[in-house]
């Protein structure tokens, strides 16, 4: 049996990061696997890729890797792509779409949002159709097994950690790492089983909440200016969107 650890969305948040990692080597997981949105939103985007390329074994791309490599008529994204070098714009650019493997006989695949765009937002609230359509074979995704679709689905984008049992499907979502909105722990999934493996076999999804030093997170946005800092500040102490509406 091997255990894989699935992080997404640090979103320059590293002491967050830190304390994921932390707790995925003290469990001996060797397998890391991100879903993407390295960067923006929290101060430290730099740090956030150059961590997640020394430690994960693959790493998809998120919404906010997209854009931010592109020319934004915003002075808080502005703020953010100032602080990447090139070739942290350009390792943003060269991430792949979705991942796909069989473990203990599932097909699983991950993508950062939804396997048509990195924009598609899915929420578990969604419709049962929208929710089954995670599971659909698109242009985008690999494809590994032919016309079969994937048993499993992780994703992220949400930052609202999930599964799912539906039509005998899995979805999941890992949660977010650095700007979690449901709760205000970090949070990130351990699948284990049999990697590789196409016969059947013992398989599990875990997910898990690992407290870090919020204060720390604010104070180094602060140090930093970094724009939009009330609104970040909000989002880490109470796990609410900034722009949820009463």
């Amino acid at each position: 049996m091997e255990k894989i650890a699935v992080i997404s969305d640090i979103h320059g948040n590293i002491p967050a990061l830190q304390s994921v990692f932390a707790d995925i080597h003290a469990r001996n997981i060797k397998r890391i696997l991100c879903l993407g949105d390295l960067v923006g939103k929290g101060p430290q985007s730099r740090e956030s890729i150059d961590m997640i390329q020394n430690h994960c074994e693959t790493v998809i791309k998120g919404n906010w890797d997209d854009f931010i490599p592109k020319p934004q008529d915003s002075e808080v994204i502005n703020w953010h792509q100032n602080q990447l070098t090139k070739q942290h714009m350009n390792y943003l650019c060269e991430l792949p779409f979705s991942v796909e493997f069989v473990m203990s006989g599932k097909l699983i695949r991950m993508f950062h949002a939804s396997p048509r765009s990195v924009y598609e937002r899915i929420q578990p609230w969604d419709t049962i159709d929208r929710r089954l359509s995670m599971f659909e074979n698109t242009e985008h995704t690999e494809n590994t097994a032919g016309k079969k679709e994937p048993d499993v689905v992780l994703y992220g984008d949400v930052h609202n950690a999930f599964q799912q049992h539906i039509k005998g499907k899995t979805l999941c979502n890992v949660g977010s790492v650095g700007n979690p909105l449901d709760l205000t722990s970090a949070s990130y999934a351990i699948l284990e089983g049999e990697y590789n493996q196409e016969k059947n076999g013992l398989f599990s999804i875990q997910l898990v909440r690992v407290p870090y030093d919020i204060e720390l997170a604010i104070r180094l946005a602060r140090e930093a200016e970094m724009p939009e800092l009330n609104e970040y500040l909000q989002e880490l102490t109470t796990g609410q969107y900034r722009g949820f509406k009463k």
